[in-house]
């Protein structure tokens, strides 16, 4: 075994919560397949260092943090790294010359496909990591084709009322709900996409039974490399019994009959203002159902800077709701998210759609009422309620930032269906 060529693989995941521990969890799968494969995780860190897990290197799989690199535009951010992750490969190149190993490729996440340059540099394959599913994908191949191939403006959809035939979908496709990047002065999502279509192929974090309407349309298009479905892969949530807060959630939930909690939750960016805060409380407390909500402080102006923690929630919940509310429900702030889903005491997920979270819901056997705030989430939304009929509607069409609100019969009327 020892004379046999052994290949390394460099994986470059984006900062972001989700993307990150999907592709650590990614690699820990490929090498507990292939005892000749060993990977290099090259971390790109925004300035809020607790946005991240920092997991240790052994001896096949490494962590390297590149330097920070400050930005003036977040679409350079990614591509302001080149520099740092070139010297990095040719570091690896460097050593495999004394020993009997090999580059055989990288590993980008779906937004760093800048980083595709710098495998051809290396002559080696790259490969694409989409870390939603696989109907979103089939949505922004949809749309780069009509961009690219048939001189269509995607910009046309944009505050349409149309419905849209998409073929990773079952059912035709409301243009309200499409991701705002779609209509973005830059088309930066429709760009990631047409470079994906240069890799030798694209994983995604999905399985058959999900997303087989997706998977069968991806298939059957020529000029989309192969997609390769190696889900679910989730994040079992190790480290959080270090959290000094575990136990005591955890504490709660045991004391709770089964099946009789509703869990909120919307994700690492997922805050609302005082005004929403107040509805999601008074629907909690008209609802009567048990209920632990992770209820996050928005961020401040920084633009990486991700929602934290309140010292005292009381400040932004009605006058006495956590006194009245104290026997059937616990507000908090982090949340073990798997832990928790995976209890027998919860039976009901408000979710903002989040694929991990999607995942994660799907796997543990909690159903699903959909809220979903930004990015891709409003058609994973779709996809849930309308397609697979899994998952109930809060309110489908809300975009954080906008100027809607979501009233507590709405959000009351989901947590009871």
């Amino acid at each position: 075994m020892s004379d046999q060529i052994k290949a390394e693989l460099v994986f470059i995941p984006s900062p972001g919560r989700g993307h990150l521990l999907a592709t650590l969890e990614m690699a820990n799968l490929l090498i507990n397949r292939d005892e000749r494969l060993s990977i290099t995780v090259l971390v790109i860190k925004l300035k809020s260092s607790d946005y991240f897990y920092s997991p240790e290197s052994n001896s096949r799989i490494r962590f390297v943090d590149l330097p920070q690199v400050e930005s003036r535009f977040q679409s350079q951010f990614i591509d302001s790294h080149k520099d740092h992750v070139r010297n990095e490969v040719a570091k690896i190149v460097q050593d495999f010359s004394s020993n009997n190993r090999r580059l055989a490729g990288f590993v980008v996440d779906m937004f760093c496909t800048t980083m595709i340059d710098v495998a051809n540099e290396f002559n080696v394959a790259s490969y694409v990591f989409f870390t939603s599913g696989a109907s979103a994908l089939g949505l922004v191949f949809y749309f780069q084709g009509l961009r690219d191939y048939q001189d269509q403006d995607p910009t046309v959809y944009e505050n349409s009322t149309d419905e849209i035939l998409i073929p990773s979908y079952k059912s035709p496709v409301p243009a309200k709900l499409l991701p705002d990047a779609l209509f973005q002065n830059d088309q930066m999502l429709l760009n990631h996409a047409k470079r994906f279509r240069e890799t030798k192929g694209i994983m995604v974090n999905t399985f058959l039974e999900l997303d087989f309407q997706a998977m069968k349309s991806l298939s059957e298009d020529e000029k989309i490399p192969p997609v390769y479905s190696v889900g679910p892969i989730l994040h079992a949530d190790g480290e959080n019994n270090r959290n000094p807060k575990y136990n005591g959630i955890m504490a709660w939930l045991d004391e709770q009959p089964d099946s009789s909690v509703v869990f909120l939750c919307f994700g690492s960016e997922g805050c609302f203002d005082e005004i929403q805060v107040k509805e999601i409380a008074l629907a909690l407390e008209k609802s009567g159902h048990r209920f632990l909500w992770s209820l996050r402080k928005p961020p401040g102006e920084h633009k990486f800077e991700t929602p934290g923690e309140y010292e005292n929630p009381g400040e932004v919940l009605p006058d006495g709701f956590l006194q009245r509310t104290a026997g059937v429900g616990k507000v908090i702030g982090w949340a073990p998210q798997v832990a928790i889903l995976s209890h027998r005491a919860v039976g009901g997920f408000v979710s903002h759609c989040g694929w991990n979270s999607i995942l994660e819901s799907v796997w543990c056997g909690v159903p699903i009422a959909a809220w979903p705030l930004y990015a891709e989430q409003q058609v994973n939304a779709f996809q849930l309620v309308k397609d697979l009929g899994v998952a109930v509607e809060i309110k489908m069409e809300y975009k954080k930032g906008s100027s809607m609100m979501v009233t507590a019969e709405e959000i009351e009327n989901g947590i009871s269906a």
